[in-house]
């Protein structure tokens, strides 16, 4: 009996792929513009197109030629190395990796094609044997390199058989794959997980036969289903790679989650993949991933039906999701800055701690400002778990004043040892000091609930001016604040409304402690601080859209309620 086949999704792919591959068989002698994994990425959807027979360039001579002009200009992108010039990086084995990896799959694709493809076929295999030594040497320095590195080094070995190459696989996976125990990897990003480290491992799980590669893919997917938010983007605000300040679409998933529902009957994962192709399907590269895997290509199981309300906390991100029919909010307090005491790339830096989505009507961020030592937003150190919906995240800064080193510190010369103290520099040898402390400590208390959310705000220590950033996505105005100009209000005592159509989100802010908030004319306090970590190089982590301010000087408690309502239904 034939294996049943789902032809709309077959045919889709197959349009998606003739988009990419169409307009370059349409002229191929035009010589090709753009990086080398670019290059690498059309031969093989070219390829692709030629072996489908849903593809309109299924067989055509076009798109072979195409892909040979493409070939050749990949061939002198080549250093005598065997690593690819261009980029950033220079002569990196895992940027040159991740364009080996579609250079293999070409060929698998190429070489059961018949003689009209030999061309195309010798052409690929110079190029893997050109790069195979500087990879199976070469070394990374991102976590997801490893695995993408790794799985270029598993084709190699596909196609063209070496012992040498599984051996430093392996010698990479001894390290041990860095998911935690809550499913997420160490880059918490949903770029890298789902462009690079998923298909790498999926991938080394089929070629070394390692089921619990497969296993890590699964539960990682199984842990992001309650990160995706009803406008169809992943969250992105615990990454520690440059997504953390992205919208980032579920569609890279789709094959993922499709090829594990399929295997597993998941219906939560076939509903997941559903959801990724809901605006369509339009990933070129999506036609050769069903030819090299045609499991892709069966029905999906039944789609379990949304469970609500449900929450999900991550104790290892420090994030809280509670989704109910009408609102999506996310809680977050897992920012590496506190400890790390630096802002770098490779940490975890967003200072949002609170999202909320009430369909069009999106709050896409949540941010505190203190003028404390110039040391940056609220972000939390610590947080607590105090019940099923409520959270409590807390920040203590603590800086210093110094006093005369000691006799036996001293130096005739004045040369003090250049020390970096935590939020200044100087020759001043700074630990050998004595230090009188100051502290100040933020508390924020967050109970979720069906329609919202209430925020309990504590400041506490020295008086400093302080504001509170309330980003709205597009599309609506505030009503009942103040305009400051050029996309910004100012929210009193009176409760605000941010309306998107029949969609609205509804703010009151009540202070229980502490002098009344700032009004329309302290703009000088109504303002949004990056922390010297970004002004002294003339950068920003600030958000865009429409920004509404409330603030004064702590000492200071006060509340804050959020209510929404959603008529316009969440994406499903």
């Amino acid at each position: 009996m034939p294996t049943p086949l789902d032809h709309e999704f077959v045919r889709a792919v197959a349009v998606a792929a003739d988009g990419s591959a169409a307009p370059l068989a349409a002229d191929p002698s035009a010589e090709p513009t753009g990086p080398h994994r670019t290059l690498a990425r059309r031969v093989k959807t070219l390829v692709a197109a030629y072996r489908s027979p849903d593809s309109a360039l299924h067989g055509s001579g076009q798109a072979v030629a195409a892909a040979l002009t493409h070939l050749r200009a990949l061939r002198a992108m080549q250093t005598p190395s065997g690593l690819f010039a261009g980029g950033d990086n220079v002569q990196s084995p895992p940027d040159s990796a991740f364009t080996v990896n579609d250079v293999c799959d070409a060929y698998v694709l190429a070489a059961d094609a018949g003689p009209d493809l030999d061309e195309v076929t010798a052409a690929l295999a110079e190029i893997a044997g050109a790069a195979t030594e500087s990879l199976l040497i070469g070394g990374v320095h991102t976590p997801n390199h490893r695995w993408e590195l790794s799985a270029a080094l598993a084709r190699l070995h596909r196609s063209f058989p070496d012992d040498r190459l599984p051996t430093r696989v392996e010698e990479w996976l001894a390290e041990g794959v860095d998911i935690d125990a809550d499913g997420l990897y160490s880059e918490r990003s949903a770029v890298y997980a789902s462009i690079v480290t998923n298909p790498a491992l999926l991938l080394l799980a089929e070629v070394l036969g390692r089921t619990d590669l497969s296993a890590a893919v699964e539960r990682n997917l199984a842990a992001t289903l309650d990160l995706i938010r009803p406008d169809g983007t992943v969250e992105t605000v615990h990454s520690r790679r440059q997504d953390q300040r992205q919208s980032f679409a579920l569609w890279p998933y789709l094959p993922h989650y499709r090829l594990l529902a399929i295997r597993t009957g998941r219906g939560d994962f076939a509903r997941a993949a559903r959801l990724a192709a809901a605006d369509g399907i339009h990933d070129p590269d999506l036609l050769a991933q069903t030819l090299l895997t045609p499991e892709l290509c069966r029905p999906l199981p039944a789609a379990d039906a949304e469970q609500l309300p449900r929450d999900r906390y991550l104790p290892t991100a420090r994030l809280a999701a509670h989704v109910s029919a009408d609102v999506h909010t996310v809680v977050y307090g897992g920012s590496d800055v506190p400890e790390q005491r630096r802002i770098r790339s490779g940490l975890a830096c967003n200072p949002t701690f609170l999202r909320l989505f009430a369909g069009a009507a999106v709050l896409d961020a949540v941010r505190l400002s203190r003028a404390f030592f110039d040391l940056g937003p609220f972000r939390a150190a610590a947080t607590e778990r105090l019940a099923d919906h409520r959270y409590r995240l807390t920040q203590t800064l603590t800086t210093a004043y110094y006093q005369p080193l000691p006799k036996d510190r001293r130096r005739d010369d004045g040369a003090y040892r250049l020390v970096d103290e935590g939020r200044f520099s100087a020759a001043m040898s700074f630990p050998d000091r004595p230090q009188d402390e100051v502290s100040h400590t933020t508390r924020v208390e967050v109970d979720l609930r069906d329609d919202g959310a209430d925020l309990r705000i504590d400041i506490s220590g020295p008086s400093v001016p302080w504001a509170l950033e309330l980003t709205f996505r597009p599309g609506g105005e505030p009503q009942g604040a103040v305009s400051l100009g050029d996309g910004r209000w100012c929210m009193t005592t009176e409760p605000l409304t941010y309306r998107v159509g029949d969609d609205e989100i509804r703010v009151e802010a009540i202070v229980e402690s502490g002098e009344p908030l700032a009004g329309p004319d302290r703009t000088d306090v109504l303002r949004y601080d990056p922390g010297q970590d970004y002004t002294v190089a003339g950068g920003t982590d600030a958000t865009t859209g429409n920004r509404v301010y409330l603030g004064g000087h702590g000492p200071q408690t006060l509340t804050l309620t959020l209510r929404a309502k959603a008529v316009s239904g969440t994406k499903d």
